[in-house]
């Protein structure tokens, strides 16, 4: 395998150091640049083409949004941007997302200290999913063709294949797992839900608290339902959309009425996700049996595939996102490839699949 080009670009000596540190712990990757402003960065991206940026988002000069823009627009490249975990900082990285950074590693300095393991695990692994994925060129125009044609409906559209039909068996909730590439995926899918859906969608989206919340709030601004971060011991209404709380699992019960109610918890701890598509999805499945749709879009592993199993084992159905409109083909790959999927979906067209079974 050919080394990984990588450039880091921050205005902390010590984040610069840090991540280039991380990054070269694995033999796969080479730091080949390291910038301390936006425009240092995005001038450095331009002359040494690396095969991925991380890049802090404030800095003097250039911020990271401008930078990410002007990589996108004249160089586009994978980039990770570094958040702080904050609220402004999870709504400053959303708009990041938006603009074509793939993901995301937390910047908060005591956070990285304590989790440096962890954190560095998680971005050598996010590093050669990413890089190993089909061109980002490739991937970018993906994007713009999906952006153009579901933002401007009177222009010709691109050629799409069309997808198979889900049975219309009374569906009566929809589980729905994400991880890498997640909040840009479901701005194209939540927003073409109609007013009138007649059932819940539970949302496992892989993010740390905060961030969660901000992603549902930008959801709930630009779609006709109602999309909130759920809350524990609140009882689940048809026709909104429940995204669980990042650093908790979200499932569902019965109460002692009979109705359906959300319970939040940090259990089960040894869960290498919190929160958990799998223990989203078994839980929807163990209250609505088949009548609950699987949905299992971009990300890196299988979180999603033993509660996709449990529904299939029970006759239920699942849509699994395409190879070609994903971000990191890792969850939806490991549903496919088990034949567990009875549609495999571009991203443009599981709102239309999803409306059409219900």
């Amino acid at each position: 395998m050919t080394q990984i080009k990588a450039v880091v670009v921050d205005d902390s000596a010590f984040m610069r150091k840090s991540i280039s540190i991380m990054l070269e712990s694995d033999s796969d990757i080479k730091v080949v640049g390291i910038a301390r402003d936006g425009e240092e960065g995005y001038n450095m991206v331009k002359s040494l083409k690396p095969d991925i940026v991380t890049l802090d988002i404030e800095m003097p000069k250039m911020d990271g949004i401008t930078a990410l823009q002007k990589i996108m627009h004249d160089c586009p490249t994978s980039v990770i941007m570094l958040s702080s975990l904050t609220t402004e900082g999870a709504e400053i990285t959303l708009k990041a997302l938006e603009y074509g950074a793939v993901d995301f590693i937390p910047k908060e300095l005591s956070y990285v200290n304590v989790n440096i393991i962890k954190i560095k695990d998680d971005l050598i692994n996010k590093v050669k999913e990413i890089v190993k994925q089909r061109s980002l060129r490739e991937r970018l125009r993906r994007i713009q063709q999906v952006n153009s044609k579901l933002s401007h409906g009177n222009q010709k559209p691109t050629v799409v294949p069309e997808t198979r039909e889900l049975p219309k068996i009374g569906y009566r909730a929809i589980a729905l797992g994400v991880s890498t590439g997640g909040p840009f995926s479901l701005q194209k899918v939540i927003p073409r839900l109609p007013k009138s859906i007649s059932v819940p969608v539970f949302i496992v989206q892989h993010m740390p608290p905060k961030f969660t919340k901000s992603l549902a709030e930008r959801l709930n601004t630009l779609s006709e339902v109602e999309v909130k971060e759920a809350e524990h011991n609140e009882l689940v209404r048809s026709g909104v959309v429940y995204i669980a709380p990042g650093g908790f699992h979200m499932t569902v019960a019965k109460n002692g009425t009979s109705r359906e109610v959300i319970q939040i918890s940090k259990e089960p701890s040894t869960m290498l996700h919190c929160p958990s598509v799998d223990v989203m999805i078994e839980s929807v499945v163990d209250v609505y049996g088949k009548y609950a749709l699987g949905v299992i879009m971009t990300g890196m592993g299988k979180d999603g595939y033993e509660g996709i199993k449990k529904l299939k084992n029970l006759g239920g159905y699942c849509i699994a996102q395409d190879e070609e409109s994903c971000v990191v083909y890792g969850m939806p790959k490991a549903i496919v490839d088990a034949g567990l999927a009875e549609v495999v979906a571009p991203l443009e067209k599981i709102s239309e699949t999803i409306n059409r079974a219900l």
